[in-house]
């Protein structure tokens, strides 16, 4: 269904011009997976490197500078606890000195207790010294520590963490850069695929376009003719003169009342009444042979185009006859490279297929000679003439169109013209026969079937009712189910088919039918 499609759509220069801009539209996403592609490479990975080693260094200098400060501390808790062994041992140096000479100042002590305080008061001094030279010495250690904290060893960590920022600042310069230069490097190619977009949408044409579309469905059907006026006065006076002309020609007739329903017959539903669509209840293998089902243009359209497929194919057949035919000499040149017989089934093959092509060729060439031949005709003068005048129904009770005394006898009344009940016409007729018709008097048929019908339409099949249909608009005609009716137009694409239902001998009735209602069958 799609590829039919594609064929209806390809020819207009909307749908080229579409086809053009999808095919721009993918260059420019082209173009963006180019600059998502340039981002992931330039951008985004270098961005994903650079935040790692900028973790890494940052932590190895916030370490290093908790080493420092914890080195600081350290020394300077070893520092307060030297001051405080060094007051410590100070006190009791000082204690020990009070109670060596408050001991040798006391008569009632001994030699030897005084010799025991003498002997600790050094022993203690010889601690304080010793706490007082370690006071120093980690005094000493301290200051230097902390210089070489405050003044080299911290302001390299600061240094690094300010190194670090920077390169993060200078990394997003970079980044920014490398994005915008990812767009500008396709910023040219985009600017002609948004050129080529702009050219598409002047290639729409919509003039052309539409012309396609007349040229597609355009039927080449004559316009009616021009309706006459119908004097009823002079057709009482007719049939007073000549009663005999009441019966119809052929046992047929059309009541008055037939002939102003027919002028209520249901529309059918396209555009004004006039565009319609070519589908009928006819599949694509049941069309006939010569496309004369369809409009005249479009039979003709359909027989050139079968005939450019027919030339088509001769050409390749030809084609591949001739090379089975170089084969085969070949073969006979050198025996050895193959059997000249292997190929003669081949070329017998090729030749009758060729000539199947060729007869199949003549007959549709034929085809379209006799659909250009009519339609020169319809468009002559004097068919021109003949559908401006109209041809005229009404007939005496001899055929001739003559009256008793040889005179002329026009029915100037203005009876139906046979193309008013044509398929084209889309009107629908009731038909009753004169004898035995049960219809009233006959009287009352001589005032009221004053119209009739030379010929009836030919019948294109028959059909059965699938379900039963009641009739409730002007036109149609009620069906019981599995009642067998004759098709006399086929579905024009409004969903109706007009039919033929025998009412007697002489007698018939039309009108239309819903056609998924019926099952048609129809002639060859």
């Amino acid at each position: 269904m799609w590829g039919k499609v594609y064929k209806k759509l390809k020819k207009f220069t909307s749908y080229q011009a579409f086809k053009n801009v999808l095919k721009e539209i993918g260059d420019l996403a082209g173009q963006r997976e180019v600059v998502a592609e340039s981002l992931q490479i330039q951008v985004s990975n270098a961005i994903t490197l650079l935040s790692k080693n900028l973790r890494e260094e940052r932590k190895k200098a916030l370490t290093e500078g908790l080493n420092l400060t914890q080195n600081l501390s350290a020394q300077v808790g070893a520092l307060d606890r030297a001051k405080r062994n060094y007051e410590k041992a100070y006190r009791d140096s000082e204690k020990a000195l009070e109670n060596y000479q408050r001991a040798d100042a006391d008569l009632n002590l001994s030699r030897a207790e005084v010799e025991k305080q003498r002997l600790n008061m050094t022993i203690k001094s010889q601690q304080s010294d010793d706490a007082k030279n370690e006071y120093a010495n980690q005094l000493q250690k301290t200051n230097k520590l902390q210089q070489t904290h405050y003044e080299s060893a911290l302001p390299d960590v600061f240094n690094r963490l300010q190194e670090i920022d920077e390169k993060r600042t200078r990394g997003l310069k970079e980044f920014i850069k490398g994005a915008a230069d990812a767009e500008s490097s396709v910023s040219p190619i985009i600017a002609r695929c948004l050129e080529g977009v702009s050219i598409a949408a002047e290639s729409i044409n919509e003039k052309e376009d539409s012309q396609k579309v007349i040229e597609k469905y355009q039927s080449g059907f004559i316009p009616p003719s021009d309706i006459p006026f119908e004097d009823l006065s002079k057709m009482d006076r007719d049939l007073l003169n000549h009663p005999q002309d009441s019966v119809a020609h052929n046992g047929y007739n059309i009541t008055h009342k037939g002939t102003l329903s027919a002028n209520k017959q249901k529309k059918r539903k396209n555009i004004f009444n006039i565009f319609g669509s070519n589908k009928n209840t006819l599949s694509a293998d049941q069309m006939k042979e010569d496309y004369s089902d369809l409009p005249p243009n479009q039979q003709r359209k359909k027989l050139s185009w079968k005939i450019d497929e027919l030339k088509q194919k001769i050409v390749q057949e030809t084609a591949a006859h001739d090379g089975l035919m170089k084969m085969k000499s070949v073969y006979e040149g050198n025996s050895l490279l193959g059997d000249p017989m292997s190929v003669e089934g081949q070329l017998n093959e090729s030749a009758h297929k060729l000539d199947k092509l060729k007869v199949e060729l003549r007959k549709f060439q034929q085809y379209l000679e006799q659909a250009n031949s009519v339609q020169i005709a319809q468009h002559s003068p004097q068919s021109h003439r003949n559908l401006q005048n109209g041809q005229r129904m009404s007939r005496h009770s001899n055929g001739s169109g003559e009256n008793d005394d040889g005179d002329d006898h026009p029915d100037d009344a203005g009876s139906l013209s046979s193309s008013s009940a044509s398929p084209e016409s889309g009107l629908g007729t009731s038909h009753t026969s004169l004898p035995g018709s049960g219809q009233g008097s006959a009287n009352d048929q001589v005032n009221e079937d004053m119209y009739y019908e030379a010929e009836p339409l030919q019948a294109l099949g028959t059909c059965k009712a699938l379900y039963p249909f009641d009739a409730t608009s002007e036109g149609s005609i009620p069906m019981s189910e599995n009642e067998e009716l004759q098709v006399i137009e086929l579905d024009q694409g409004d969903g109706w088919t007009r039919v033929r239902r025998l009412t007697g001998p002489n007698g018939w009735e039309e009108g239309f039918v819903p056609t998924s209602y019926i099952e048609s069958t129809l002639y060859a």
